[in-house]
C-alpha cells in the first residue's frame, strides 16, 4: 500500500477512534500533498511515496520552526500541541541516518572530493545532500560538515 493510501487508512482509525490531534494531523497531511500535487498537474494517488515524504518533510519543518518561536514568546501551550503534531507526522517519516553512519559518509565524500576548506561547505553539503537523500536534514548535514572542516 502507498504511504498516502497509508495515511488515508490511519485518518480514517483516527476519526473512528475520536483521536482529535491525530485526525486534524493527518487531515492538514493530506491536504498538502493534495495541493504539492495540484502543482506538479496529478492526483494525489499517483505520488510516489518519496514525494509524500518531501512534504512530510516540509511540514515537520515548519513544526520545529513554530515549537522554537513560541518557546521564545512563552507560548508553552502551542509549543506543546506543535510537538504533539511533530510526533504524528513523525511516525510517516523514514528513520534519520545515524549520527556515525553520516559522519562517516561526509568523511568519505570531502575525502573523495579534495575538500579541505571551509570556504568550499556550499559545494560539500550540494555534494553531500545528493548522497543522504533524505535520511539526514540539511541542519545535521552542515553541522558535521563544519565540525569536520574546521
Amino acid at each position: 500500500m502507498a504511504l498516502y493510501e497509508t495515511i488515508g487508512t490511519h485518518l480514517i482509525e483516527a476519526m473512528k477512534a475520536g483521536d482529535t490531534l491525530r485526525r486534524d494531523t493527518l487531515r492538514l497531511l493530506l491536504s498538502a500533498v493534495k495541493n504539492a500535487a495540484i502543482e506538479k498537474r496529478k492526483t494525489p494517488a499517483e505520488f510516489a511515496d518519496n514525494e509524500v515524504e518531501e512534504v512530510l518533510r516540509r511540514l515537520a519543518k515548519q513544526r520545529k520552526d513554530s515549537i522554537e518561536q513560541f518557546r521564545k514568546g512563552s507560548r508553552e501551550d502551542l509549543a506543546l500541541r506543535e510537538e504533539a503534531e511533530l510526533n504524528v507526522l513523525s511516525a510517516y517519516l523514514p528513520q534519520a541516518m545515524p549520527e556515525e553512519e553520516l559522519r562517516a559518509l561526509i568523511a568519505a565524500a570531502l575525502e573523495e572530493s579534495g575538500i579541505t576548506a571551509k570556504s568550499e561547505i556550499g559545494q560539500a553539503m550540494g555534494m553531500v545532500m545528493k548522497k543522504v537523500a533524505g535520511r539526514a536534514t540539511g541542519d545535521d548535514v552542515r553541522r558535521v560538515v563544519e565540525s569536520l572542516l574546521s
